[in-house]
């Protein structure tokens, strides 16, 4: 019975250790928070990435390659593409290479600044492209191709080269970065839901880090609490300054 006992004992004590142990990870939650390592091919299967990450990819000369990011309100983002053609054989002319950004209803938008397209010689082993785009806006007019808070799409591809240069390797790495504009960008209104197509899940994975802002709190609120301060404080001391010092003595 005490060998029973005993045997029972650790099978029960070697089973509840087996349930302890952490499950397989599934490719969700391996990749979670890590830069993608391959580029899409369409706006529906961009690789999606945060902003201050790094994504890479090896593609084909001719290749269309996506990824998307999110951007909020109050951001000015800058999206940088850099291409490596140091591992394709010896080019027969010039390319020109192009980055387009385009928001949450697959609208292009205008850079500010940046060189969008750039033309390299046929002896160029990498070139680099830019954009910086106008500040993310809560709000805008339906007829506005502001860019508003959700997600961008990046497109990266050659648009002119020799037809004898199709086909060849290349590495390329698209990164984004903002800059925060503060309350110089706030608008009155916010959007009912930031522009993020897709289901509710993938909504959920293409947001920021830290969520989306809530949009109702800008910087207007302090200047205009400062503002309702100053006006307050110069009527009391125009006032004690227009006020004489009372009923002239002698006076009827």
């Amino acid at each position: 019975m005490r060998r029973t006992r005993l045997l029972t004992g650790a099978l029960l004590g070697a089973a509840t250790a087996l349930l302890a142990l952490p499950g397989p990870v599934s490719a969700d939650d391996d990749t979670s928070g890590k830069a993608p390592a391959q580029a899409g091919t369409s706006f529906r299967t961009a690789a999606q990435m945060q902003q201050d990450q790094k994504a890479t990819t090896s593609a084909s000369t001719g290749d269309y390659l996506y990824w998307s990011y999110p951007a909020d309100a109050g951001q000015r983002p800058t999206v940088r593409a850099s291409v490596d053609l140091s591992t394709a054989q010896a080019r027969h002319g010039a390319q020109t290479w192009r980055i387009d950004v385009y928001d949450g209803l697959r609208r292009r938008q205008s850079c500010m600044y940046g060189m969008q397209a750039r033309t390299v010689p046929a002896e160029a082993k990498s070139v680099e492209l830019g954009c910086t785009l106008r500040p993310v806006r809560a709000w805008s007019e339906a007829w506005a191709n502001d860019p508003l808070p959700g997600t961008y799409f990046v497109r990266l591809t050659v648009t002119s080269l020799a037809d004898a240069d199709l086909g060849q390797p290349v590495r390329a790495s698209v990164e984004a970065h903002s800059k925060d504009i503060g309350s110089s960008g706030a608008v009155d209104g916010t959007l009912s839901a930031p522009l993020v197509p897709g289901t509710t899940a993938s909504a959920e994975k293409a947001a920021p880090v830290d969520g989306w802002s809530s949009g109702w709190w800008t910087g207007r609120w302090v200047w205009t609490a400062a503002g309702a301060v100053l006006a307050a404080l110069a009527g009391i001391g125009g006032y004690a300054l227009t006020r004489g010092s009372g009923r002239p003595v002698g006076a009827p």
